[in-house]
């Protein structure tokens, strides 16, 4: 298989990333591994796609670090044409060029569209991801596995909520992810609470939302690959990130920590709960982040933590990945009638 990896930029990358840990683990199984931005698509006049690429050249790599350094190497670089590949995988996270670059927001998604339209397998299906790029996308799994959320920019109205609430709630926008604008308010924070929500809302909505005393021990991050959890010798893709202070995000990017974890039956009758969206959505991976008996969030552009699952289970889940899309592109082979959104899940 060629298979492609989208990333926001190819420089920023690093050798822990699971996106590595998935191109190296396709290479070690005899596929072709290529980077591309999201800068570096092009709709050319005859109606054709093509990106500029990178790939470690190399037939073996000893460490992730080694193959990310190849990676980067600008006199790898080729123009592909995106029919040359079997399957594309739209890892960036839109989060991080909200501010900087915006308009790479919609760019991952409207060419992963173009992208699925010309017959290549793309996962997550890019039209669902289209639907994800505000939290309002979790707002539509069923209200048992949410904690009570309010939605609004209107200042009384969030405040007669946090009131409801028992005078506590996290506070967070709209737009973004991994942490970044999240605010705990409580009787401490109260005489800020004007000025937070001014914050926040200066850029659009306010997510409020129930404060779970489960969360100062951190979340829970589970991988789930075709609505199912993700499990390798009976070990499951799952571990706790923990926040390595009073911070309430337990995000790694956040200085959260990874400790194992437990997988309990009530998280897997969340997965049971969530399955059906998922995968009507054409969700192969994604991340569950859970707090007690609660989802807090389901990352489906580029969860991560693939490593750290790695390392505490003993396990290295990225093969049982790559080996789904293999799968997926031999069903392609004989049913090219299905559509992407269908097989993505399938």
């Amino acid at each position: 298989m060629k298979i492609g990896f989208v990333v926001n930029d190819i420089e920023t990358e690093k050798a822990e990333y699971t996106t590595n840990r998935l191109a190296l683990a396709a290479k070690e199984m005899g596929h072709e591994a290529w980077y591309m931005g999201i800068g570096d698509f092009a709709y050319e006049p005859d109606g054709s796609l093509s990106t500029k690429a990178r790939a470690g050249q190399a037939r073996t790599y000893r460490s992730l670090e080694r193959h990310m350094s190849d990676v980067k190497r600008p006199d790898v670089e080729q123009l592909i044409g995106m029919d040359e590949f079997d399957v594309v995988m739209l890892r960036n996270d839109p989060a991080d060029d909200a501010e900087t670059d915006p308009w790479r927001n919609n760019a991952g998604v409207a060419f992963g569209q173009l992208i699925a339209s010309s017959g290549v397998l793309v996962v997550n299906d890019p039209t669902s991801l289209a639907n994800a790029l505000s939290k309002a996308y979790f707002q539509h799994f069923p209200e048992i596995v949410r904690p009570r959320t309010l939605i609004s920019r209107d200042e009384a109205m969030i405040e007669a909520f946090i009131k409801d609430l028992g005078g506590k709630a996290v506070l967070k926008p709209l737009q973004g992810s991994g942490g970044a604008g999240v605010f705990l308010v409580d009787r401490k924070e109260a005489p800020n609470l004007k000025q937070i929500i001014e914050a926040i809302s200066r850029d659009g909505y306010v997510v409020a939302q129930e404060y779970l005393p489960e969360a100062a021990k951190g979340d829970v991050r589970m991988f789930v690959m075709n609505g199912q959890p993700l499990m390798v010798d009976g070990k499951y893709a799952a571990f706790r990130r923990t926040p390595s202070t009073k911070d309430i995000r337990s995000n790694m990017s956040a200085g959260g920590k990874a400790e194992k974890v437990a997988v309990t039956d009530e998280m897997l009758e969340m997965v049971e709960v969530v399955r059906p969206k998922l995968v009507a959505d054409g969700m192969f991976l994604v991340g569950l982040d859970i707090v007690g008996n609660k989802l807090m969030e389901i990352n489906v552009f580029s969860p991560g933590g693939l490593g750290s699952a790695q390392a505490l289970s003993e396990v290295n889940f990225a093969p049982v990945v790559i080996g789904e899309l293999e799968r997926k592109v031999n069903i392609r082979r004989h049913y090219p009638e299905i559509d992407n959104h269908t097989l993505a899940t399938s």
